[in-house]
């Protein structure tokens, strides 16, 4: 539930798909196609990828949730807008591209709060986020096979490196062995799980305290974390030894760091 103290962003375009709204330093954006069960298309893309890429670079923002309603986060893709493209016309305009593309961008951390249907497309929109906290009647797969094609927005790659290869190929190529909500925080695809009426609030209360702290080091943070998956360790520990030493040169470091030594809380000013 979002508290009343929510404001709707005045500058954000009139969206026809989604709801963006703001509490504090946490954006919201909401995935608002009931009828459909949210089912990503075009447009709906454009939509999140517009809101996204303002409260990147919103400094007021410090965190984003990704959500859609207690049946469905989303149900897949619309399958009705695809059925009948074309493989050149898919190649040559990189079919699928910008569904990955301002969120794979996207420097402020996301939160997926997901309750309900997380399947296909719905399944890979949560895993392209940072966090993802799940309903107790979350339901994550990736039935493509079952259309005669495969997942193509990152499941056979980001849900491998959650739950590993052999879960990954059993829900891939049956189409139809699913992970509950308990399931897929046991094999690690999701951090925690709430009651339905909760998780929004619960996901919003957890990006407020990283929205609470330097900007620069949870930037800095995401992308150490996120370079885990592109490197190898000799070449990962390199790379997060700099950024440790890079944050010695920003205020919130001596903030943080002076504050501690003094015994209070910190005051980020996020440079």
């Amino acid at each position: 539930m979002i508290s009343d103290d929510t404001v709707v962003s005045t500058e954000a375009p009139a969206y026809k798909m989604i709801l963006a709204e703001t509490q504090g330093r946490v954006a919201v954006v909401t995935l608002n196609r009931p009828k459909a069960l949210n089912a990503l298309c075009s447009e709906l893309f454009h939509e999140i990828n517009d809101a996204l890429a303002r409260f990147d670079n919103d400094d007021s923002i410090g965190a984003v949730v990704l959500t859609g309603s207690e049946r469905a986060f989303a149900a897949g893709a619309d399958i009705k807008e695809m059925k009948d493209t074309q493989f050149v016309s898919n190649y040559k305009t990189n079919f699928l591209g910008h569904w990955v593309e301002q969120i794979g961008r996207m420097r402020k951390p996301i939160i997926a709060a997901v309750n309900g249907y997380a399947l296909g497309g719905g399944c890979e929109l949560a895993m392209m986020c940072d966090i993802i906290y799940a309903g107790e009647k979350a339901v994550f797969g990736q039935p493509e096979i079952n259309l005669g094609t495969i997942p193509g927005a990152g499941g056979t790659q980001r849900l491998t490196r959650a739950v590993g290869k052999s879960k990954a190929m059993e829900m891939i190529l049956t189409g139809t062995i699913n992970l509950n909500a308990d399931e897929a925080k046991t094999y690690g695809l999701v951090s925690a799980v709430f009651p339905p009426e909760k998780l929004v609030e619960e996901a919003i209360k957890t990006a407020g305290k990283i929205a609470s702290k330097g900007a620069v080091s949870v930037q800095m943070a995401k992308e150490a974390v996120n370079q885990a998956y592109e490197l190898n360790l000799s070449s990962g520990l390199h790379f997060e030894r700099r950024l440790f030493q890079a944050t010695f040169s920003t205020k919130d470091q001596k903030e943080g760091m002076s504050a501690f030594a003094e015994k209070r809380k910190p005051s980020f000013v996020h440079e």
